[in-house]
């Protein structure tokens, strides 16, 4: 596994951005946390090898360059103090300018509470793409995702038991020593936990994860009345929890398409609707589209250009109350794209007859009228 990804940081992070990733996972995963768990022990082990190769400039060049860690010794942060130089060259040289960064990363983590050996998985989010009648109606829609889940080879615990044997780590003896400078350190070993054994091996399918990606198809049912943009919540269908924490949730945003002629505001419907100038004159009857079929529809006598009708619970159906909103429907007068010469000369008698000024009260309140 890589192991930037392993600690969480990018491949460009500094000295200080590797130490404050290690210290947050080492509260996580160190044995003295985590009595007894063994799965917390293997997973500390890991993110201690890795910590020791990126923190080591030599050692994470070579792995920059190869993708392979070369061998060295693990530092962790967790250590008894088997000797001490503190003469003067010790204190007044290099070892004393950098004994305070040292110190800090050695205790920095066995001091404080114990945290919880379980994480909560992360939700995860989707969108989904319906009709406009789907979104109206309701529907139930499969999608594929990816997630990560409990791995199945080890059931999330990251290690899988095996055989007893000798740790190879620190040989049997339970500690591992290392020098700095004019200091000589002794730490439990990682790999055993101190114990000078091995009983579990990281898993391969996870490499001590507990969790791993597959693909799954889920089932989504979308209730009738939805509107573009609103979010499904599925419990439990997100991202796996680390060691058994409850896992994330999936949410899903709709993303409805528009209707051909339906625009929808709320829980009412709005359709524009276009009249011949005679028919919104002398008013006519004629059919209308509705989600429910065909609907017949009076227009009175002098209707103008923009009056709207509202036909009653021909709208969308509330999710929240389960009430229907109204369709309205809006009127648009329509003029004859071409008059021949005896059409022109109706519409000439028509306004001879009918003289009225459709401007004057536009313009009463006009200044100087």
């Amino acid at each position: 596994m890589d192991l930037y990804v392993l600690l969480g940081v990018p491949r460009e992070a500094g000295g200080d951005e590797i130490k404050r990733a290690f210290r947050r996972l080492a509260r996580k995963y160190h044995p003295d946390i985590n009595p007894g768990d063994r799965a917390a022990e293997m997973r500390f082990r890991v993110v201690a090898d890795a910590y020791d190769v990126l923190i080591d400039p030599e050692r994470r060049r070579q792995y920059d360059a190869t993708g392979v860690a070369a061998p060295g010794v693990d530092v962790v942060a967790t250590f008894g103090f088997e000797g001490f130089d503190f003469s003067v060259d010790a204190v007044q040289g290099r070892e004393a300018s950098t004994f305070g960064d040292l110190f800090a990363d050695v205790i920095h983590d066995t001091v404080g509470s114990a945290m919880e050996g379980t994480a909560a998985g992360a939700d995860l989010h989707v969108a989904l793409s319906i009709g406009f009648e789907d979104a109206v109606r309701g529907t139930d829609r499969s999608i594929t995702l990816v997630r990560r889940c409990t791995c199945r080879m080890c059931q999330g615990a990251g290690v899988i038991p095996v055989a007893e044997t000798t740790c190879t780590g620190c040989r049997g003896a339970g500690t591992i020593r290392s020098a700095r400078g004019h200091m000589l350190f002794a730490k439990a070993c990682a790999r055993c936990a101190g114990t000078g054994r091995l009983r579990h091996t990281v898993c391969a399918a996870c490499t001590g994860a507990g969790i791993e990606a597959r693909s799954e198809t889920v089932h989504v049912a979308v209730p009738a009345g939805v509107a573009d943009g609103e979010r499904l919540r599925l419990a439990g269908l997100g991202h796996a929890g680390i060691r058994g924490g409850e896992p994330g949730d999936l949410s899903v945003t709709l993303q409805v398409a528009p209707h051909p002629f339906f625009r929808r505001e709320g829980d009412e419907l709005h359709i524009i609707v276009p009249v011949a100038v005679h028919e919104a004159a002398l008013g006519t009857r004629f059919e209308i589209p509705t989600l429910d079929g065909p609907a017949r529809l009076r227009v009175p006598p002098g209707t103008r250009s923009g009056q709207r009708f509202r036909l009653r619970e021909r709208g969308v159906r509330s999710v929240r109350s389960g009430q229907r909103g109204d369709l309205v429907v809006e009127i648009r007068l329509v003029l004859p794209s071409l008059l021949d010469e005896r059409s022109k000369e109706l519409l000439r008698e028509f306004g001879r007859i009918n003289g009225e000024d459709v401007r004057a009260d536009l313009w009463r309140d006009a200044p100087g009228s």
